[in-house]
């Protein structure tokens, strides 16, 4: 939980990439138990464009995240970090736009 919170910070105000979108946000973190891996799911709120760019200047900004992330964090290790790109919220947000079609169709039905 500490690493998740510490990679939000540092990609929040840390790194400077104009490709990596203000609104990314660090949904879960997987480390491994030897602390030697970390899968860093991150979710941006955009278009695919913007999710792919973000996640090509995180990919290109790993050394300085994780020499950051072993300032702040007092691990045995510093994992080495893969950022995956989480489209999780993305796809409930569109799931939820289709429920209240589909719910906003029946009721105009039951109503005629």
């Amino acid at each position: 939980m500490e690493v998740q919170r510490e990679l939000s910070e540092i990609i929040r105000s840390e790194i400077k990439d104009p490709r990596i979108h203000p609104m990314t946000t660090v949904v879960s973190v997987d480390v491994t138990p030897d602390l030697k891996y970390c899968k860093a799911y991150v979710s941006v709120l955009g278009d695919a464009e913007a999710a792919q760019e973000t996640i090509q200047g995180l990919k290109s900004a790993v050394g300085y995240v994780r020499r950051e992330l072993a300032h702040r964090v007092n691990l045995r290790n510093t994992p080495e970090i893969t950022f995956v790109l989480d489209q999780s919220i993305e796809y409930g947000v569109h799931m939820s736009h289709l429920i209240d079609e589909v719910t906003k169709d029946l009721k105009e039905d039951t109503e005629e």
